[in-house]
């Protein structure tokens, strides 16, 4: 049995309906309308790539990007290196070229918006295969095909920090040919692209968070004493995929007790327990395009200290909800969060500023931090990252959500149980 039902049920950011699909084995969720980024921007991201390369007068932008960190290759042609690395090679005048390494020329086609695809060894999986006998493109071939002729005297690399000495080192050996050769950093190009979002690049934000809100209240309503940090991870995994995710935005984590104080961590087989406070962060990945929330949460009446903690988190999320908005400093959001720490007394307990851009990636920039005088604009997009902890405490909890900025101030990708959550 099939029928349309108003999924306004499901969370704030429902499109219209969705389709319930009825089965002997359970109930299962479909969306109905297909969330992603159309071919015609796709080609209008490159036209501007090449827009500003004339202005600096380069004459190759290489953009760089691998299956942990792809998101400057899925910005350019929607691809995701797996296994191997790619690249997409953009002259200031002419087409583009997808880069990949010589086993993923199938995958590549299928998704791929980029139509001309070359496959070079020096992108091959770190095994290092060699291929003997496969007809594969280098560097030079490559750039003859795409300068038709013409020298390369200023090249630039977005995924400067990203791209391995072995492919540096092809591409600069390529290149001597033309002489004297600049190679540079160039990821500003696109970062600054990446700032500002299209509306289909929001729409698939707040698909991510609509199904990342529903994940974290299904996996809350299974969750609990006995399980371990892993098993609650893939509670998770399981329940995005189920919702429409593509993937999980990032390897994201459950933390119990001690080690909860961890920034950045890895679920262990640690098993959750009463009374001790868990830091739960997780992502969704929709079209490319991520989300994630962070809360903390206990089985059983949070003691005080804890209780205490979770306020000053609580705190310092509004602090920042309520500065963000267009035209002002970064800095003065990162001001406004020091402030109301030093002001509760949790100053201390603090890591670094209180945003950082998203999108693509969970963590892009720009960063918020006390040096920032940057300006925000409208429809840039952060997460507020408040994160609080201390080793010498032996606990630490995280209250993420996603923002995009407005004139007056944000839309909030999610709100989910912004309070106290005890279990």
């Amino acid at each position: 049995m099939i029928k349309c039902v108003d999924f306004k049920m499901f969370g704030r950011h429902c499109m219209d309906m969705m389709v319930e699909i009825i089965g002997r084995k359970g109930v299962f969720f479909m969306t109905k309308y297909e969330f992603s980024i159309p071919i015609e921007e796709f080609s209008d991201r490159i036209a501007k790539v090449q827009k500003q390369m004339k202005k600096e007068d380069m004459d190759v932008l290489l953009a760089f990007g691998n299956e942990a960190e792809p998101q400057f290759i899925r910005y350019l042609s929607d691809y995701w290196p797996s296994f191997e690395t790619s690249g997409v090679l953009i002259p200031k005048e002419g087409d583009p070229i997808l880069i990949i390494g010589p086993e993923s020329l199938t995958y590549a086609s299928d998704r791929s918006k980029i139509k001309k695809i070359r496959r070079l060894l020096v992108f091959r999986e770190s095994s290092d295969p060699e291929y003997p006998g496969t007809k594969l493109d280098t560097f030079n071939t490559v750039l003859e095909e795409a300068l038709g002729g013409n020298k390369a005297l200023k090249i630039g690399i977005a995924g400067w920090s990203l791209i391995p000495h072995t492919i540096f080192k092809a591409l600069s050996d390529a290149v001597k040919c033309y002489g004297e050769v600049e190679i540079f950093k160039a990821d500003r190009i696109l970062t600054d692209m990446r700032a500002i979002k299209t509306e289909n690049e929001l729409r698939c934000m707040r698909e991510a968070y609509r199904i990342c809100e529903l994940t974290f209240g299904r996996m809350l309503e299974n969750i609990k004493p006995g399980m371990t940090e892993t098993q609650v991870r893939g509670l998770a995994l399981g329940i995005m995929h189920e919702l429409g995710a593509e993937s999980e935005a990032y390897p994201f984590w459950v933390l119990c007790g001690n080690g909860s104080e961890q920034a950045i961590s890895r679920a262990r087989n640690k098993v959750l327990t009463i009374g001790e406070l868990i830091q739960i962060q997780i992502g969704v990945r929709v079209a490319g395009y991520v989300s994630t929330i962070g809360r903390p949460v206990i089985f059983g009446e949070a003691p005080e200290k804890i209780r205490d903690l979770m306020k000053a988190g609580l705190a310092a999320q509004q602090a920042v909800l309520r500065t963000l908005r267009a035209g002002i400093p970064a800095s003065s959001v990162t001001d406004a969060y020091y402030s109301e720490m030093e002001r509760i007394g949790y100053r201390d307990w603090l890591l670094y500023g209180p945003c950082h851009g998203t999108g693509l990636m969970e963590g892009e920039p720009p960063w918020m931090e006390s040096n920032s005088e940057w300006i925000l604009k409208e429809n840039m997009t952060f997460c507020t990252c408040i994160f609080l902890g201390k080793p010498e405490e032996g606990m630490g909890l995280r209250f993420e959500d996603g923002v995009r900025i407005l004139t007056n101030g944000v839309e909030e990708f999610s709100n989910y149980r912004r309070e106290i959550i005890e279990l």
